[in-house]
């Protein structure tokens, strides 16, 4: 494993979040601080509680994610994009760096910009509602899955992408709609029946509805089920990656 290679990949990625601090880091605390006080203030006056739990803090942990997933993808896509972009990545190619020590070093750069928001944007909460978590070990663990998972995803994405304007188009087109529809301002239990067995085939529902857990101990899944979901979308991340660069698809073209 060539850990220089990788921690010269990590840094630099590192670097580029602390230069663009403004974009990377105040721009999703604000946007998930205006989240919360619309939701939490407009439907929190009419919904005063979720299965015990105020409505202000129940939607905490989905804006969590909506903001961790949605900056781990677009980290993740453009830091593989770009050099793509430049034709830089051939330089990269042929250096004597597997795809793994690649891979590591975008992700884990990703990963922990995401990491980093999603627990600011936690600390910011605080200073709204109440908060508790019941299962601080699994609230970690699905922290850092997420972020991984979704650096993967945005890593794919950046591969497949042949502009800006497709690198945006998952993101804004596929994810959004499913994090919004997954339960991240509500309990699913609190739809139709019809509606509810819908949702279930929402992957998102899974993410959130462990990560909730972690706080209050309230699920709409089963908790197994929840790992199982984030465990199975990580390793078909992982081989579409494999296959990526065994083929070199979008890549040498």
């Amino acid at each position: 494993m060539n850990w220089a290679a990788i921690a010269a990949i990590y840094r630099f990625e590192m670097t580029r979040f602390f230069r663009t601090l403004l974009q990377s880091f105040f721009s999703p605390v604000l946007s998930t601080s205006l989240y919360f006080v619309v939701f939490g203030t407009a439907i929190g006056s009419r919904i005063q509680e979720i299965e015990g739990v105020s409505y202000g803090a129940f939607i905490v942990p989905g804006l969590i994610m909506l903001s961790v997933v949605m900056l781990a993808i677009s980290n993740a896509s453009f830091g593989i994009y770009f050099p793509k972009f430049l034709g830089t990545i051939y330089e990269l190619l042929s250096a004597p760096v597997n795809f793994l020590e690649i891979v590591i070093g975008y992700v884990g750069a990703a990963a922990t910009k995401a990491l980093f928001v999603g627990l600011v944007i936690l600390a910011t909460a605080t200073l709204f509602v109440e908060i508790r978590i019941q299962h601080p070990l699994a609230m970690a663990a699905f922290l850092i899955l997420t972020c991984l998972s979704f650096s993967l995803l945005g890593f794919i994405i950046g591969i497949w992408a042949g502009n800006f304007e497709q690198m945006s188009l998952v993101p804004q087109l596929v994810v959004t709609p499913l994090i919004f529809l997954g339960g991240t301002f509500y309990s699913i239990t609190m739809l139709p029946p019809v509606w509810q067995t819908v949702t279930l085939f929402n992957p998102v529902v899974y993410l959130i509805s462990g990560f909730r857990w972690s706080f209050y101990g309230l699920a709409d899944v089963p908790i197994g089920l929840s790992l199982l979901a984030i465990a199975a979308f990580t390793g078909g991340c992982l081989a579409v990656i494999w296959w990526i660069f065994k083929t070199g698809w979008r890549i040498r073209s």
